[in-house]
């Protein structure tokens, strides 16, 4: 039988968080979050040194939040103007039906165009409204007319073009997250 330790009288530290739980998401899986919107390209020990975990349990948490799919990837954010796109553009779709088939048909197509960045559907007047970049006006009207017009199911176009950037690519906001 071991002897007994003497009492150093310090309270022993409580043992580190390491796997979340359940799938509610704790203050530690919110700081990752929060961290890795701000730079992706944080070290694993950098990261756990700003959350407060030691390195293996921050990775740990970070691929379950990966397999979770909170972290749906990883890319850098390019200056479109240095890779020569000036013209940013929103174009509101109208579509002729709004059956499923005929959606459906209208968003595949969409999704084959590397121009169109985003594509939302919309509540109001429209069906989709596009987030497309060109390389100038006169390759953005090309592209209207030789890609977005020809869509299946399109009935209108409406386009607004980007005069200037107010703010782009910000991270979501976390704040209404509560540590579970």
């Amino acid at each position: 039988m071991k002897p007994k330790q003497p009492d150093s009288g310090k309270t022993p530290a409580p043992a580190e968080p390491t796997e979340p739980h359940g799938a509610t998401l704790d203050r530690y899986d919110i700081a990752i979050l929060r961290e890795l919107q701000q730079d992706a390209r944080l070290s694993n020990t950098e990261l756990a040194s700003r959350i407060g975990l030691s390195a293996a349990p921050t990775w740990r948490r970070v691929k379950w939040l990966e397999a979770q799919r909170y972290i749906t990837g990883y890319r850098a954010e390019l200056d479109r103007r240095k890779v020569g796109l000036g013209v940013l553009a929103f174009v509101r779709v109208d579509a002729e039906r709004n059956t499923a088939t005929a959606t459906r048909e209208l968003e595949d197509a969409i999704r084959r165009i590397p121009e169109v960045i985003s594509c939302h559907y919309i509540s109001g007047s429209g069906t989709f409204e596009l987030q497309v970049m060109a390389t100038d006006l006169d390759a953005f009207s090309r592209l209207s007319l030789e890609n977005l017009l020809t869509l299946p199911n399109v009935k209108d176009l409406h386009t607004s073009f980007s005069l200037g950037e107010v703010k782009s690519g910000g991270a979501l906001p976390l704040g209404h997250l509560r540590a579970g």
